[in-house]
Parts: structure tokens; sequence; C-alpha cells
């Protein structure tokens, strides 16, 4: 099982993380974003015989890191169902940890087939849930010029998004971009040599944004961590970029993504959660040279408040 572990991906901020659960031997805790299991079977160490851990995953390969022990349930599932699930297993308000490492695990990086990186040539996929919904060629050929401009713009934040639509959108009328080869050769004229990397990362991260409707499904879980954690039950989120970060943050401080405070009688922010750490977490520098991964983590811890 460890070696399936690393294979899979590396824990980001494992002690961290770990720390910020507030761990209750006999409590109810959930990773939201189980990949590897990295995370989940420290949990399951600090667990006793009474302790329950729920995993969500959508990606099938996930499921080869199933670890077998009775208080681990499985669930094939996007975590924007949360709440459903938790009802269903009769744990909804609760839980006393929830986990959520919002990245892209190394596994989908390094797996050629899935098309979440621009190193190797592949089907232009991108899908998190490869049983369903559309993948990343369907975007590319069949959005029209204004949404690939939006998406473009809103999830890779890219100066250029209307013109690399445009060239999209007229390449495609002459030949179907199926690949990632086929994709490189036409965003082409935009990545400079100084700044390639970045570019296509930014470029990549949009589409697999799209495709995967993270920040979406991203605002949904973080709504039903409201029930379904208990009062004083922590919430534990580790971010990537700018823009989950930008709603992680805003929710855990003011119960809203937009970041708009609401003050009681005597000044203070109403939300629904108490920050335990009020300065993000970002990794150390030996994580980082032992994880480059890492670098761009944030960690943000809060607890739901007693009086909700």
């Amino acid at each position: 099982m460890e070696e399936k572990e690393v294979c899979y991906h590396v824990p980001v901020m494992l002690h961290e993380s770990l720390e910020g659960l507030d761990i209750q031997p006999s409590g109810v805790y959930v990773d939201v974003t189980f990949g590897g299991g990295g995370h989940s079977r420290e949990i399951l160490n600090r667990l006793n015989d009474e302790g329950e851990l729920y995993g969500f995953d959508q990606d099938a390969d996930a499921e080869k890191n199933i670890p077998a022990d009775s208080r681990f349930v499985f669930v094939r599932s996007n975590f924007r169902y949360l709440y459903n699930f938790m009802r269903y297993h009769g744990v909804a308000g609760e839980v006393d940890g929830l986990l959520a490492d919002l990245g892209v695990s190394s596994h989908h990086f390094d797996d050629k087939d899935r098309g979440f990186s621009f190193r190797f040539d592949g089907a232009l996929d991108m899908r998190m849930n490869t049983r369903a919904g559309q993948t990343a060629a369907d975007i590319v050929n069949t959005y029209t010029e204004e949404q690939l401009a939006d998406l473009f713009y809103l999830y890779g934040e890219l100066k250029v998004a209307r013109k690399l639509a445009s060239v999209l959108v007229r390449s495609r009328e002459a030949k179907k971009i199926e690949t990632i080869a086929d994709f490189l050769e036409v965003i082409k004229p935009f990545t400079g040599k100084d700044k390639e990397k970045k570019f296509l990362a930014q470029v990549f991260q949009a589409l697999r944004i799209e495709v995967n409707d993270e920040m979406r499904a991203l605002r949904e879980m973080l709504q039903q961590t409201l029930q379904v954690l208990k009062p004083g039950g922590r919430l534990v989120v580790i971010t990537y970029h700018s823009l989950e970060d930008r709603l992680v943050k805003n929710f855990l401080k003011t119960g809203n993504f937009e970041g708009k405070a609401e003050q009681d009688f005597f000044g203070n922010i109403r939300s629904p959660f108490r920050l335990v750490n009020n300065k993000v977490i970002v990794p150390s520098d030996e994580e980082i040279e032992r994880n480059p991964r890492s670098r761009s983590a944030k960690l943000r811890i809060a607890e739901l408040d007693n009086r909700v």
C-alpha cells in the first residue's frame, strides 16, 4: 500500500493539516479529496476502534488506494454531493473534521493518457472522472469564441484570452483539435520562450477547471460543510491557486464568497466559522525541496462556531 502512495501522490503539509484537524480518537472525519490516500491513512492512524473516516473521490484510479480498514468508507463521488452522502450514512451534523486538499495529484500530471500535462502528447481529456462528462477537446471544439475567451480569462487569468479564443475557433474549422499536440501547435504563437511554462500552465489550468466544473463544485462543497460539521468541528483546506484560495478565504472569514463582511452590534464580523489560523500557513523550505508540488500551497483552518 505504501508503494502505491509513493507512485500516486505525496501528501502536502501532512503534519500541519493533521494538526489542524485536531483529531479526536473516536471522532468522525471526512477526506473529500482521497486521491492516493496519504492524508486518510494518517487520520486512520490517529483514530481508535470507534473512529470513522469517509473518503470522497470520483477518480477510478483512486479506488486502487482504498485501505482495508473497517473504519473507512469510500464514497465514489464528487465532493459537491457531500451532504447527501453524509446524510445517507447518518453522520450529517456529526462530523468532527473535514479535510480538502484541492490540488491535482502528481499522479494525474504524470499519466500521459489523462491529458493534464503539456509535457506529453495524448488525448486532450483532463476529466477527473473519466466515466462521464465532456473532455477538454469537447470544450475546445464546441464552445463559442466568447465562451472560450471567458474561461481563459476567468480561470487562467490570461490577458490574451480573446485572441487565444479567436485562434482556436479559426483553427478548428480547418481541423478538429483532438490531442495535446494539436492544441499546442495551435497556441504556439502565444508561447514566448521566456514565459512558456507559466503561460501553458495557465491555459491548462483554465481548461481543467472548466472540464471538471471545479469552482462551482468547491462553492457547493464549502456551503454544505455548514450542514455536515458539528459545532466546533474543524475545516482544513489546502489551496494551490488564487482563484480557489480567494473563495476559501472569503467563505471562512465572512461566510460568503464575495468577502462581504457583516458586523454585529459590537463590530465583530459575522461568520459561521472561527478562524484557527489568522495567518495562512505555507509549506516549509524543506517540504518544498522534498516535494516541489507544494510550492504554491496555502493551508487554512477554521472551526464551525459553537453558536451556529
